[in-house]
């Protein structure tokens, strides 16, 4: 007697929407200052991604800031116009820790007025700059779902000098937080030899041979795991204003700027390859939480 064949999972591809004067990485080389006078690159780098996206016939997710959708608002309206989900990515690019509570929470809320009007359903989904829900920013997930979110991407299973939870679940989880719900979806990673390995696309994708992502997301498949997915729009334009290494240092170069021009073709080779959706299609895989580290008590889960 034959069995039908079960489809993979379906993975998620989500595009942090920022500009290349955004990224942590640069900060020296462009502040805040300067942002309102530096050329403006997102759209060139969200119409590739855009076409990719086309191309395969895949939808995906757009953690958009904020400061995007003030500013060029012509940006949030392509990735509308093309039946993506609209989540978002705070207002101004400052890391939670950097905020605390209370500006983390208003930076949340500023970008949801900003994105609500440009998207045609409501905006679900949240990712932190920089991953940057950590043990020690905890409170983030209680703020978000105090602002009515259905879910959040911001948390990295991994060891990183700026982000990561390497003891967090590597599935998505349902999560009861100040008497709310909340799913997180962890970002994709590889289970080698008792460690969880950074696989999520971003640097991780540009930097690393392209064999290593497609492991990653094979072993996810063989342990019924989604994996989330992620790029950013800088990443798909290697026409955008360099820093120089000199301001930004060696590694924040080959941090930012290494392989650019090879992102489209590797995403694009994932993007054929693997079955990919939005993150939003993923919140029915959530499992409940079981604490594997102790929090606070206002973020226990029932």
């Amino acid at each position: 007697m034959s069995h039908p064949v079960t489809a993979p999972p379906p993975h998620a591809i989500s595009i942090d929407v920022e500009e290349y004067f955004h990224a942590v990485n640069l900060r020296r080389a462009f502040p805040e200052a300067d942002w309102e006078r530096l050329p403006r690159r997102a759209l060139v780098g969200v119409e590739k991604s855009l076409e990719l996206l086309d191309r395969a016939g895949v939808k995906g997710t757009f953690f958009v800031l904020g400061w995007i959708a003030e500013h060029e608002p012509e940006v949030v309206r392509a990735i509308a116009s093309a039946g993506h989900e609209i989540a978002s990515h705070g207002h101004s690019h400052r890391m939670a820790q950097e905020l605390g509570p209370d500006a983390f929470e208003a930076d949340v809320r500023r970008s949801l007025e900003l994105l609500a009007p440009l998207s045609p359903r409501p905006v679900r989904g949240f990712r932190a700059s920089t991953f940057s829900v950590m043990k020690s920013t905890w409170w983030a997930l209680e703020r978000l779902a105090k602002l009515g979110l259905d879910y959040d991407s911001s948390i990295f299973p991994v060891r990183h000098d700026r982000y990561g939870v390497p003891d967090f679940a590597r599935v998505p989880v349902q999560l009861a937080v100040g008497g709310r719900s909340l799913v997180e979806l962890p970002l994709l990673t590889w289970r080698v030899l008792g460690q969880n390995l950074p696989a999520a696309g971003g640097g991780y994708l540009r930097q690393l041979p392209l064999a290593f992502t497609r492991a990653a997301l094979r072993a996810a498949e063989r342990a019924d795991l989604p994996g989330v997915v992620y790029l950013h729009p800088w990443e798909l334009d290697p026409g955008q204003p360099r820093a120089s290494p000199g301001v930004i240092g060696r590694l924040g170069h080959l941090r930012h700027y290494r392989n650019l021009e090879r992102t489209a073709d590797r995403l694009g080779a994932l993007l054929a390859e693997f079955r990919c959706g939005p993150c939003e299609a993923l919140l029915s895989r959530a499992v409940p939480w079981t604490v594997p580290w102790s929090v606070p008590p206002a973020a226990a889960v029932a």
